[in-house]
């Protein structure tokens, strides 16, 4: 701060310098002028201007540090009292300025909410002509048919659920409710509702649960079970998925693994970005990108880290950490 202080008055200080060195140079070439005196006098000038300029330093910055030192955001309480005229036209148009903001920022976060109220009414309005598409399947003769179009329903239950979600995942943190859950019926409800996909592909599910509980949400480790056999079931072919659970480093582990055409270890590293589809499978129109980036985010606030292991043509292994109850602490707090 200090040197940007001095550059500021770098003008003002190079104007009394020129002048000081004027009067000497005056005094130097007239000899009517006593040197000595004007040299005490140019001495006792710069003495007192150096002075004034320590004096004036924590004056002059201290609503400029005010500036510095604040944080990014449109709280200005912070600021110093401005001194000079500059100062406080300064002052007014950051507060023109920010008051403007807030308005802009206030009517988008309103016109964002009833986008995503409207949303989650339309998916839930829909949801319910879907549910009863379901059970007029049971209806139909021609099994073929019916495995068809029970696929391609189970296909928009999906996006709904995940587009239902994606839309909640900002808010997640007023929607958690931490407790102590039995793994093996949150897993059956999720391979039930796959079940018509995975008998017309062949696959089967080959359950191996070591530890039975866990604490979490629900609701939300539903949803990131659910991401995860989804994309094991699209990606494979007639085998079987091996859910299995176990104790490791008193951390309780998940693991979904199957058998299918597997990642390339390119792409490894992206597979949870959003809007990332396959790179060796680019074609595939049926991607969206989007399951696995919810479901990390997701994990993210429940503290459950992901971890993924893949070779092509051999199979993908996920692995869900869950941590340990102490850990939930600053969850529960919120």
């Amino acid at each position: 701060m200090i040197k940007r202080f001095l550059l500021e008055r770098l003008s003002w200080i190079a104007l009394f310098v020129f002048l000081q060195l004027f009067l000497l140079f005056v005094a130097f070439i007239d000899t009517a002028i006593p040197f000595t005196p004007i040299l005490y006098i140019v001495f006792l000038s710069i003495v007192i201007f150096i002075f004034f300029l320590v004096l004036r330093y924590p004056k002059e910055t201290k609503f400029y540090r005010s500036l510095i030192e604040r944080e990014d955001n449109l709280d200005l309480t912070g600021l110093a009292e401005p001194e000079s005229p500059f100062e406080h036209l300064v002052e007014t148009s950051i507060m023109n300025q920010t008051e403007q903001l807030k308005k802009v920022a206030l009517h988008n976060q309103t016109a964002l909410e009833q986008e995503k109220d409207e949303l989650l009414s339309w998916i839930h309005e829909v949801k319910t002509p879907l549910t009863a598409m379901h059970l007029m399947f049971d209806r139909l003769q021609d099994e073929k048919l019916k495995t068809h179009l029970t696929f391609e329903w189970l296909r928009i239950h999906f996006l709904l659920d995940q587009q239902l979600h994606q839309k909640r995942i900002p808010f997640i943190e007023n929607d958690l409710y931490i407790e102590k859950l039995q793994l093996e019926p949150v897993i059956f409800s999720e391979i039930k509702t796959l079940q018509s996909w995975c008998i017309q592909k062949g696959i089967g599910f080959d359950i191996q649960l070591e530890e039975t509980e866990v604490l979490s949400d629900g609701k939300w480790l539903s949803f990131i079970i659910r991401q995860l056999l989804t994309n094991a079931v699209k990606y494979s072919n007639a085998s079987d998925i091996i859910v299995s659970s176990k104790l490791k480093n008193d951390h309780m582990t998940l693991t979904i693994k199957d058998f299918g055409r597997g990642i390339d270890s390119k792409d490894l590293p992206r597979i949870f970005d959003r809007g990332f589809t396959s790179t060796t499978q680019h074609q595939d129109n049926a991607a969206t990108g989007m399951g696995l980036y919810l479901a990390q985010k997701a994990a993210q606030s429940l503290l459950i880290q992901i971890d993924v292991s893949s070779e092509l043509a051999k199979g993908t292994v996920f692995t869900l950490t869950f941590p340990k109850q102490n850990e939930f602490v600053n969850i529960k707090s919120m």
